[in-house]
């Protein structure tokens, strides 16, 4: 296979792009050109530094989400790593191979059917201290995630069952991974187990950025090419191993990874030196980060739609692909030098903004600061819904909130209504689903986007993804609706105060004790308890919740109140965004019943890592709920099980699972929102999406003189109804 590969690939053309400041052609006949936006002089006084505002803390994991995967982290990661093998597809809603990347892709299927995904790589990937990026490099990111090393230093490892030879290599059966080959410095091989196949978002199970080893296990090394009895076949793994061969005693330890990636000071997790993404880190302190650009990236590719108007610095490549027929890649490269990404809270932005210690505030949710804002001449906005929600989670396998009733019996005293118009006004709308308002799936079930159209005369159909699925004729095209019209989340149940159902579940569930162990008496006894085993449990619970969030402003009222009044009391828990988000993640002991939190959903939701009943260590660890619901479990991994593009199959499996999420309620969700992004006038370009993130958003962004321009004839309150009308056209 290694030899029928290499020969593939001398057949096509090798592109060698290199970067010019002209259109030209080089010496391997790509043609480049690269577009500039126009430059214009600053004022003097306006800081070469974007300076950015989030309402969330970094935590100093911009490794992996291995060690933790809060909200802010995500953004420093997408601003230092680049390279993904695939990306999100905004057109289509697929992952698709990078292309900017991956210059040759050839799949191929054996009759067990294993995948392999051949990767011919660009030679034009550079970290950011210059050295090349190789297959080799992949190779390493893959075999560092899933090694046993990582869980040993409080890390949680890739559970990649999806690779060929994962199990007998993780068990240490063999000693290299058979499915991932290096086949040269800019071939790599992947091989998809079929027992694992299905999975809807296959292509989205390659998703690898590379990491450099000499930065994280300096002395260590990936070696190929050895022949590995697998029990009926033999490949070429990968393993790591010394550098020095003639050193005996394993480099590669925990206490080596422990020292370069989890040194608070010096280590990978925290203060990465050598990164492949458009920027670089250059400190990090106090919570606050500061970047310049990487000036050996290359660029992000286009193809994804993850920009705005193309107006940015963009480079071009055109050279004739494997059929001949001329192929450009389109690649952005950011232009604002410097960038510093620090938390506030909502209640400064205003004032932030002012005094020139602020250009952007990103993701703001507070009703009340965004109407401010909103009335602020001197600031742009843009809006745009969530994929995520406000959800409140339990740990499960508590004997308070183990009993479905008892989540029951506190969802009938939730006023969900009520706490999202204290906290969101009219920009949040209650959710009954594990989802948010501009997940695909549920824009299918809302009515608002089905993911079929009609062909014109003369038209063929184009890519076969999830916004271009085609009907030929009408009746086709209506029949296709029809199917899409009559999936809806009808099933769910929508929670509202009922004090009365929350009493009668309470009781069913066997909570009919008070304190001393006698019969619980309504209107004399303040908590219900129950025996189990040789302990008396009483319903008094505590919630840990963000310390300074102003939903708590509300839960009295329309939470507490209800609770105490069906024989539950409920302490409210203010904790550091930092413990939160450990305790949340596993990372640290529960000490509360619940917590109130927020999460934004990746493009693809794979609810089995999630709800996982899945009792082995590198399952449970990723199961953030503790939550043991077989039939949930078995309906996600249902799901996940689909042919890719079978998109109406996928859905049906989609809707079950949220029907027995919404009974069993392993969370309580509560809305999901608009988010709002303010920014000066003077950072132009920028363009941000759900699926978008604002590190990802200003690299086509730049710092420009604002614009002479005719006063506004439309009144700014319609302006911003109109802009809300597609993302929140179910929510009055």
């Amino acid at each position: 296979m290694k030899k029928a590969w290499a020969l593939i690939l001398a057949l096509m053309t090798l592109a060698v792009p290199v970067l010019s400041a002209a259109e030209g052609t080089n010496l391997q006949g790509i043609t480049i050109r690269e577009t500039l936006p126009g430059e214009t002089e600053l004022p003097e006084d306006f800081p070469e530094e974007l300076i950015v505002g989030h309402t969330t803390v970094t935590k100093g994991d911009f490794f992996t989400e291995m060690f933790g995967n809060d909200t802010s982290d995500i953004d420093v990661r997408a601003m230092i790593h680049g390279y993904n093998l695939v990306n999100w597809d905004q057109e289509q809603g697929v992952y698709v191979v990078d292309e900017s990347v991956v210059e040759n892709l050839l799949i191929t299927e054996n009759t067990e059917g294993d995948k392999t995904y051949y990767f011919g790589l660009y030679d034009d990937l550079y970290y950011s201290d210059g050295t090349p990026i190789t297959a080799w490099d992949y190779a390493f990111s893959l075999l560092l995630m899933m090694s046993p090393e990582i869980e040993k230093i409080g890390g949680k490892i890739y559970r990649a069952e999806h690779i060929k030879g994962y199990r007998e290599y993780i068990s240490g059966a063999v000693p290299y991974l058979d499915g991932v080959a290096v086949l040269d410095e800019h071939q790599l091989a992947v091989t998809l187990d079929h027992e694992f196949l299905p999975y809807f978002f296959e292509t989205g199970l390659l998703l690898c950025v590379p990491y450099p080893i000499r930065e994280i296990a300096p002395g260590c090394k990936v070696y190929a090419g050895q022949k590995v009895d697998l029990g009926g076949g033999y490949g070429y793994g990968i393993r790591i191993g010394n550098e020095d061969e003639s050193v005996e005693e394993p480099v590669f330890t925990a206490d080596l990874l422990r020292e370069t990636i989890m040194d608070p000071e010096n280590g990978y997790n925290s203060h990465p030196r050598v990164v492949s993404g458009p920027y670089r880190l250059v400190s990090y302190e106090n919570g606050e980060c500061h970047f310049e650009l990487n000036e050996y990236f290359k660029g992000i590719w286009a193809g994804a739609g993850l920009a705005g108007s193309g107006s940015g610095h963009t480079v071009e490549y055109t050279q004739l692909a494997a059929d001949g027929t001329p192929k450009t890649v389109t690649v952005i490269k950011p232009t604002i030098r410097k960038v510093c990404f620090r938390m506030i809270r909502n209640e400064e932005a205003k004032d932030l903004f002012e005094v020139g210690e602020l250009h952007l505030f990103n993701k703001a949710t507070y009703a009340p600061v965004i109407t401010e804002l909103l009335a602020e001449p001197a600031l742009n906005r843009t809006a745009y819904p969530r994929i995520g929600l406000a959800f409140l989670t339990f740990t499960y396998d508590w004997p308070t909130v183990h009993d479905m009733e008892v989540r029951q019996a506190i969802a009938w005293c939730m006023d969900r209504e009520q706490i999202t118009k204290d906290y969101c006004d009219a920009y949040g709308l209650v959710v009954d689903g594990y989802h948010g308002i501009e997940q695909w799936e549920y824009l299918i079930c809302s009515g608002q986007n089905f993911p079929v159209r009609l062909l014109e005369e003369g038209e063929t159909a184009g890519k076969n993804g999830f916004s271009n699925l085609y009907a030929a004729t009408d009746e086709e095209y209506e029949k296709i609706v029809q199917a899409w019209e009559d999936l809806s989340l009808d099933g769910l149940t929508h929670y509202t105060v009922n004090t009365d159902k929350a009493k009668e579940l309470l009781k069913k569930a066997g909570w009919t004790l008070n304190k001393e162990g006698g019969p619980f008496r309504e209107g004399v006894d303040t908590v219900r308890c129950k025996q189990i085993d040789d302990e008396l449990i009483s319903l008094e619970l505590k919630m840990m919740y963000p310390e300074g969030n102003r939903v708590t402003d509300s839960l009295g009222e329309n939470l507490i109140r209800n609770l105490n009044e069906v024989g539950i009391t409920l302490e409210l828990v203010p904790a550091p965004m930092e413990q939160l988000l450990a305790s949340y993640y596993r990372e640290a002991e529960r000490t509360t019943d619940m917590i109130y939190m927020g999460t934004n959903f990746h493009s693809v939701v794979d609810p089995s890592i999630t709800y996982s009943a899945d009792a082995t260590p590198a399952h449970a660890v990723w199961n953030n709920t503790y939550s043991d619901d077989e039939e949930l479990y078995e309906l996600a991994v249902d799901m996940r099980r689909t042919e890719p593009g079978d998109i109406y199959g996928y859905m049906v499996k989609w809707i079950r699972f949220q029907e027995r999420y919404n009974e069993v309620l392993p969370t309580i969700p509560v809305y999901s929102n608009m988010y709002f992004d303010f920014f000066v006038p003077e950072l132009q370009n920028y363009s941000i999406t759900a699926h978008v993130t604002w590190s990802q958003a200003v690299a086509e962004s730049m710092f420009q003189p604002v614009p002479e321009e005719e006063p506004l004839e439309e009144d700014p309150e319609e302006a911003l109804e109109e802009e809300l009308e597609d993302g929140l056209l179910e929510m009055d």
